[in-house]
């Protein structure tokens, strides 16, 4: 008798690299009560801070004006510190009719700072991600820490829970900064070439709309939207992969194409 063997899944990249990932590309960030206190009395609904930005770390630096109720319930919270989630949203790049690819909650204790703090947190954020809001830390515009406790990680490859220290320790795939553009490239300049990655895809599939949703080190992820639904289909590279040369050949190679793509 033989044993029955299970699908195998086209290589991804590990969850704490995928919530690195989202963490870095700094999508739409939400403040909401933890599970624990949403249900308790005088809970706060969903803030959308002026600026957030995730540190390696897994820290979250949020700025709100200086008259937020946030603001006042974090500094008048036991030992200056208030159970909050931060919840990130990983957005397609093209207009899909279901743009949100995966959810990044980040649960930690949210903490005023000094003015000496703040400032030098702004200053340290502005070097990577300049941003005109910061020059108004301590000028109308409060700067707070969310301290991680906890991660949890929901897209297409499921849930996963993580710590703070895998989180910081995982490296963003290197095309974070480059999906967004090629992708949109993809769509708008190359039509054939996703018609030609079609054949990819599970045949009862083929009649529907076919998007390109994701890009990493792996693979190309393409959308499927069709009558019956939404389904998404991950191409697996021969190779990781970790520049656009390389990505050029991956692509050739699943269209069966010798032209160049770029």
């Amino acid at each position: 008798m033989t044993t029955p063997t299970s699908i195998r899944r086209p290589p991804a990249p590990n969850p704490a690299e995928r919530a690195k990932t989202i963490a870095t590309r700094n999508g739409p960030a939400t403040l909401m009560p933890t599970a624990e206190q949403r249900d308790l009395p005088g809970q706060y609904g969903r803030v959308i801070p002026e600026l957030h930005h995730v540190h390696t770390s897994g820290s979250v630096s949020v700025l709100l004006p200086d008259e937020h109720h946030l603001v006042k319930r974090a500094h008048e919270a036991q030992r200056g510190e208030l159970a909050v989630m931060v919840e990130l949203t990983d957005q397609a790049p093209v207009d899909l009719r279901e743009p949100i690819r995966g959810l990044l909650w980040i649960t930690g204790w949210l903490r005023p700072l000094s003015e000496v703090s703040a400032r030098a947190r702004a200053v340290s954020i502005a070097e990577t991600r300049p941003d005109e809001r910061l020059l108004d830390v301590g000028h109308g515009l409060t700067l707070l820490r969310l301290t991680p406790a906890s991660l949890v990680l929901a897209d297409a490859e499921g849930t996963h829970s993580l710590r703070p220290h895998m989180f910081s320790a995982a490296p963003p795939d290197p095309f974070h900064d480059y999906e967004a553009a090629w992708l949109r490239h993809l769509e708008t300049d190359h039509a054939d070439v996703v018609q030609q990655l079609a054949k990819h895809v599970p045949a009862e599939l083929r009649d529907g709309w076919i998007r390109p949703l994701g890009l990493d080190r792996y693979g190309l992820r393409l959308r499927v939207e069709a009558d019956s639904g939404d389904h998404d289909v991950r191409l697996a590279f021969s190779r990781p992969v970790e520049g656009p040369q390389q990505l050029s050949g991956e692509i050739r190679r699943l269209v069966g194409c010798p032209y160049s793509f770029g």
